[in-house]
């Protein structure tokens, strides 16, 4: 790869703003599409295994995409950008016919197709990032990734808030501002990949990256045995972060499908069935919930560069799991609304450090070459623990927790503890070194 020169503040501002697009459809996936599923009359243990979509396009897709990225170069269209163009497009689809679902298994199979989109742009862009910027300027990158994560999901959260106050009724079996937060999702998509492909160029390979791309084209099996590969060769680090992901990302999911439901009891002391009106009131205050944990994502984004440089970036993620962890076993008890706010500030703070600092911990392990792959491999250890969430957590719910949403979110809670703990026993190739 050519070499990387200083980018200022505004142009790695500007190569990240493409991530906001991607985010808003995530915030929607995360806040919106739960609630429409119970709309369309999902019981409570259906909800895992409605959202398989997520997990299995991410499984499927991502390292497919980095494996093919890094062997993929365009005089005109680059590396990473034809598939941020690819994805974008199939989002912004997907985002449009969402709301026109007329059943329940449409809904889903649209998820799948929007999953799909959300995972062929994402995976290219962290590698976009690794390309691009040197050692020095990747903690921005990485963070500035995050930021553009809180600001996305943000204004998907709230606009599940805002827009049920002003567009009132139904069109056919959903509520017609669900199609107001959809479409705007789908500008988002296309409009912001559209900035960051036009204002930031990719690094030009140098003849002997050039050589290995074409010599390294294989056939139509050649990204797979390179996973295997890369899977068989992959840094120690890896490994230990993959252990943080199983138990990390499965609170996570357990925290998205029941947040709702869990507020409408704790909060409306209503389900969809017992009392519509208050369930799609708590959707709404969800909606500005989840959209206040995305304002600290983006507040506290920057900061944590400080912070890991200061510290190491594996002490500032474990403390950011643990502040998020306390958060969510006070959830489910909070009895006022407005204070939910407090609580869930926590789980901000670790979203935030979610999003770029797992990143800072392995990047150096990872050979240039390889960015795209080991990337990918990275979002197998988020997807494989969701996974395991869809397929477990329905049978966990019905039978241990009563089918109380309360009680999962409490069970998040204690699950984020477990991966701070295992977050400081991981060690890179550096601390080893130097030991």
């Amino acid at each position: 790869m050519g070499s990387k020169i200083k980018l200022d503040f505004w142009q790695i501002w500007n190569m990240n703003v493409g991530f906001f697009g991607i985010q808003y459809s995530f915030g929607l996936q995360q806040s919106a599409v739960n609630p429409i599923y119970d709309f369309l009359g999902a019981s409570p243990d259906q909800i895992p295994l409605l959202n398989l979509a997520g997990p299995m396009t991410g499984l499927l897709i991502q390292p497919l995409i980095g494996a093919l990225s890094d062997k993929t170069w365009h005089p005109r269209w680059g590396r990473r950008k034809p598939y941020f163009f690819i994805g974008a497009m199939m989002c912004s689809l997907a985002l449009l016919l969402f709301p026109f679902s007329s059943s329940l298994w449409m809904a889903a199979g649209l998820l799948w197709i929007l999953d799909a989109g959300n995972n062929t742009a994402m995976e290219p862009y962290r590698a976009f990032i690794a390309d691009k910027l040197d050692d020095e300027q990747l903690p921005l990158g990485f963070q500035m990734q995050s930021f553009f994560t809180g600001l996305g999901q943000t204004l998907a959260n709230l606009s599940l808030f805002i827009f049920p106050l002003i567009i009132v009724g139904k069109t056919g079996s959903l509520p017609t501002w669900v199609y107001a937060s959809f479409f705007l999702g789908a500008v988002c998509s296309i409009g912001t990949i559209w900035w960051s492909m036009k204002t930031t160029k990719e690094i030009p390979p140098t003849a002997e990256e050039l050589l290995y791309i074409k010599s390294n084209k294989g056939g139509v099996f050649d990204p797979l045995i390179e996973i295997f590969s890369a899977i068989g060769e992959m840094p120690k680090v890896m490994w230990q972060l993959s252990l943080v992901y199983l138990f990390q990302w499965y609170a996570l999911f357990c925290y998205w499908q029941n947040s709702s439901k869990s507020i409408a009891l704790s909060v409306w002391d209503a389900t969809p069935k017992s009392n519509p009106e208050a369930y799609e009131a708590a959707v709404g205050w969800t909606g500005l919930v989840n959209g206040w944990y995305n304002v600290v994502t983006f507040l506290t984004a920057f900061a944590l560069v400080g912070f890991a440089k200061r510290y190491s970036p594996k002490t500032v993620h474990a403390f950011c799991l643990f502040v998020a962890a306390i958060g969510l076993l006070v959830f489910p008890h909070i009895h006022d609304k407005n204070l939910l706010f407090f609580a869930i500030t926590g789980f901000g703070i670790g979203w935030a450090s979610m999003m770029g600092i797992p990143y800072l911990m392995v990047v150096s392990d990872i050979p240039k070459e390889r960015y795209g792959v080991y990337m990918g491999i990275i979002n197998m250890m988020i997807v494989i623990p969701m996974i395991i969430q869809n397929v477990s957590f329905g049978y966990i719910l019905k039978h241990f927790l009563n089918n109380d949403s309360r009680l999962a979110i409490t069970f998040a809670g204690v699950l984020l503890i477990i991966s701070a703990v295992c977050t400081l026993f991981i060690k890179t190739k550096k601390q080893e070194l130097s030991e």
